[in-house]
């Protein structure tokens, strides 16, 4: 490596560990989301599966607990996540062109909303795009190079992928589409095959546990990504227009126009490979958009290649003044995004805000031996988590289908305290004896409204 090689690859990672300190010191000032107290709860009972998704994402944060169990803590798994991302993109712009690449695709990754809000929010998503990253570069390496090390680490890393998200399918998908369309001689190839087969044996206590519950959990997520019957055009243009702002208005659309530029991938293996890893997981949530609403962060994944893409069509064409206005833009974006999120947080996302102060209102009202009890499986979990004893919450009144459900023993509701984040009155009757409201607490929702927190004591 000469020079200035060396030269980009200090500054790469310079880059992702000032990212990594930062996010981790940013972490500290936000409150848990109901979903991140939710799969931080799942790694105190470790199990080879969820009601709701793979265990992995329980997995890494119970390694994270023996660090720290607070908020910057439990957010150490997206940290480690999308830092191994980002250095999987300089690694890959570096191999695939030079060293150059490698940065402007580390500065484009760092820069925009997306990475930035996968920094902060702990979801399945997190797992899923370490080893989504991690099997992207192994798999173009079997194509390009094919040693046996890498045909190994690809069935690896797609075992663990599998293991973190459901939707981990979709860079199977797209590989095997790539592979049909360009590199058929793999399948004859005994190595591809054991790494098949490598990945099939990490993710057999998985395939065990839901053998074990009737397929509930595959059955969840089949019934979850469903939708109905009509087109609903709002969601498809919303997802559309959520690209550009998600990307930035600029690395969307050079990434889209060269997509879109058949001639760029007729005769490159690895553009078009690059290109097929980033349209599959596109198309099929821009597909599913036309039925049900797609949250924003579902297509992450696919910025993975699409930002390799971005940073070797502007670093190849030596568009300079085009890649730092696309960075300039999507720093603007993203501190005004982290700023909200930092300063305005009951306005940018209400349902972080208030939990905390709501759960220390419903400790002053213990007596010893009260029962715990919620409304939802988030507030449920933030109850758990934000109270000193880490105690056991139930939720015995109507709500969707959870993993508390499934621990739940059936035994007699005892007396105790009850938090929800609305009246419910009406369905406490219907399950205790007698519910009586014993405090309240009214926060800021939004820019004028306001939620309240019900505190009631049942019987």
């Amino acid at each position: 490596m000469n020079t200035t090689d060396t030269t980009y690859r200090n500054a790469a990672l310079l880059i992702v560990l000032g990212m990594a300190l930062f996010s981790t010191i940013y972490n500290a000032f936000i409150p848990l989301h109901g979903d991140e107290a939710y799969y931080w709860l799942w790694s105190h009972r470790l199990q080879a599966g969820y009601y709701d998704h793979p265990p992995m994402i329980a997995l890494m944060i119970a390694a994270t607990n023996l660090i720290s169990q607070a908020e910057w803590g439990v957010r150490l798994v997206n940290v480690l996540a999308m830092s191994v991302a980002a250095w999987v993109v300089f690694v890959f712009g570096r191999e695939l062109r030079d060293a150059k690449t490698g940065l402007w695709g580390v500065v484009i990754f760092e820069s925009v909303v997306l990475v930035h809000a996968g920094y902060t929010i702990v979801t399945t998503d997190s797992p899923l795009i370490l080893f989504w990253s991690l099997a992207l570069l192994s798999s173009w390496r079997v194509v390009t190079r094919g040693r046996t090390s890498d045909f190994i680490w690809t069935g690896l890393f797609i075992g663990l992928m599998m293991m973190s998200k459901y939707t981990a399918v979709l860079f199977v998908l797209a590989l095997l589409i790539f592979l049909l369309l360009r590199r058929r001689d793999l399948f004859a190839d005994v190595r591809t095959w054991m790494a098949m087969g490598i990945a099939a044996l990490v993710i057999t206590p998985l395939l065990w546990w839901n053998w074990k519950h009737d397929w509930i959990s595959f059955l969840f997520q089949l019934h979850h990504g469903g939708g109905a019957d009509h087109i609903t055009w709002n969601y498809f243009t919303e997802i559309i227009g959520a690209q550009f702002g998600v990307f930035t208005p600029v690395f969307a659309a050079v990434l889209f126009w060269s997509l879109a530029r058949e001639k760029l991938f007729s005769k490159d293996d690895s553009l078009f490979f690059l290109a097929v890893m980033t349209v599959t997981p596109l198309l099929f949530f821009l597909y599913k958009s036309l039925h049900v609403h797609i949250e924003l962060n579902y297509t992450a994944p696919a910025y993975i290649s699409g930002t390799v893409l971005t940073a070797y069509v502007l670093a190849s064409r030596d568009m300079k003044k085009t890649f730092y206005a696309g960075v300039g833009t999507a720093l603007f974006l993203s501190l005004v995004a982290r700023a909200g999120l930092l300063f305005w947080l009951p306005v940018v996302q209400d349902r972080m805000y208030g939990n905390r102060e709501a759960v220390e209102k419903l400790n002053a009202h213990r007596r010893p031996g009260d029962a715990l009890y919620a409304d939802h499986l988030t507030t449920a979990a933030l109850l758990t988590y934000y109270s000193p004893d880490r105690p056991d919450v139930r939720i015995p009144t109507p709500t969707r289908y959870s993993q508390y459900d499934m621990w739940d023993d059936g035994s007699p509701y005892a007396p105790g305290l009850y938090l929800s984040d609305g009246n419910m009155t009406k369905k406490l009757k219907r399950v205790f004896a007698s519910e009586k409201v014993v405090d309240t607490l009214t926060v800021q929702k939004g820019l004028h409204g306001t939620k309240t927190f019900y505190i009631y004591r049942v019987r």
